[in-house]
């Protein structure tokens, strides 16, 4: 199940699903705003419940995956994302279309978990580094195009293309995934081939950290990702309402906003080349720093200069959190399954807290219209001193 053969799969697979659900999930509040006139608040609030959804439902998935198998985590989740995106098409009804987001969500928790596990498992750590760093390139890649191009596809093709093509892909999927199972049970276990040398210095496998520090890492990963997603998903929420203060269009929204996550697929590769970042806070915290900063200036940018600009060190600060928090659950630990439920969970806390807050902001504080803003700003705030508590109590482990 774990050779490099059947790794090109997974890789296949998690680059078309990154592609399919970020073209949904991101253009969804598009959808909700052109269908039915949602505005700032009502997309928060459906933020929110997506990332409640997520969180739980992400958690049931790794442990799912781990105890019953990943294909079968993978067969259920794509079946239940072809169903709802098939519902979804053929109905014109804002609680439909909720209930479709909060199935398709659901699908969802059952693959990235077990994908996250798929590439990981049989690898040493200098082999996990490799995995790790090839995954996050494809799926923030894949995403990065589908953003791009996204908004093009949804002027072009028809907002309900948001559910012909990710369905279409979803499908694919779900033939690959058969076609691999059949595949792995005539491969070998053993097949998994040991780790080629070392290319270059920085792919040099250096000896493992200390578990308490590297248990303490875990720990400050996992809450900043959390914090990440927090800024992440209240941006993705309410670039429709910056897009038209800004008079951009949907195609022309694409193509401005999603310059935060090619940053993110250049800062990929260097953390991939590079390993200088492992096990050092000082990164993890200059990067919590930067996302708290540039959160605010994308959300209330008064021009395109700032916006893009603000979204450059958005996006390296947030890859450096997300790959810190997928790195250290595949470096510690054999139950990869549980631990990619875990920061897959995470994330959902994230994705649910972030435009929760803002939500009741703007509820409650309707006559400012950056409270929202400023609410998840302090929020990231309480984050960072999170953070310092963590690194405090573990500097006796070692870490600097």
């Amino acid at each position: 199940m774990f050779s490099r053969r059947l790794k090109a799969g997974y890789f296949t697979l998690e680059g078309l699903n990154s592609f399919a659900t970020v073209y949904y999930f991101y253009y969804f509040y598009f959808f909700m705003q052109t269908e039915f006139g949602f505005g700032n608040k009502a997309n928060l609030a459906l933020a929110a419940l997506n990332g409640v959804v997520y969180a739980v439902m992400a958690w049931q998935g790794g442990k799912f995956a781990q105890r019953y198998g990943y294909y079968l985590a993978l067969k259920l989740g794509f079946g239940l994302m072809i169903g709802a995106l098939a519902i979804g098409s053929q109905f014109h009804s804002p609680g439909v279309h909720i209930a479709v987001m909060c199935v398709a969500v659901s699908g969802m928790c059952f693959t990235w978990p077990t994908l996250e596990a798929l590439v990981s498992e049989g690898e040493s750590p200098a082999g996990v580094q490799r995995m790790v760093g090839i995954y996050n390139l494809i799926w923030s890649g894949t995403g990065a195009l589908a953003y791009f191009i996204g908004g093009t596809m949804f002027e072009k093709l028809g907002p309900r293309s948001m559910f012909y093509v990710p369905a279409l892909m979803v499908f694919g999927q779900l033939l690959l995934t058969l076609w691999l199972e059949r595949l792995a049970r005539q491969t070998p276990t053993a097949t998994t081939p040991p780790a080629r040398p070392p290319e270059s210095a920085t792919e040099a496998e250096a000896p493992p950290p200390a578990v308490a520090r590297s248990r303490t890492f875990l720990r400050l990963a996992w809450l900043a990702n959390p914090f990440a997603y927090i800024a992440i998903n209240t941006l993705i929420a309410v670039i429709p309402d910056v897009a038209r203060r800004l008079g951009l269009s949907p195609m022309i929204a694409g193509y401005c906003c999603s310059l935060w996550c090619f940053s993110r697929v250049g800062t990929f590769l260097l953390l991939w080349r590079w390993s200088g970042w492992h096990y050092r806070f000082r990164w993890l915290l200059a990067a919590y720093l930067a996302l708290t900063g540039t959160f605010a200036a994308i959300v209330m940018a008064p021009g395109l200069a700032l916006l893009i600009l603000a979204q450059l060190a958005f996006g390296a600060a947030a890859g450096l959190i997300y790959y810190s928090s997928l790195f250290y659950s595949m470096d510690l630990g054999d139950t990869k399954g549980e631990h990619g439920g875990i920061h897959e969970a995470a994330i959902g806390l994230g994705n649910f807290v972030g435009p929760a807050v803002g939500a009741l902001s703007l509820h409650y504080f309707s006559h400012y219209a950056q409270s929202g803003t400023l609410a998840v700003s302090g929020l990231l705030f309480l984050g960072l001193g999170g953070l310092l508590v963590i690194w405090r109590n573990g500097r006796a482990g070692g870490t600097n």
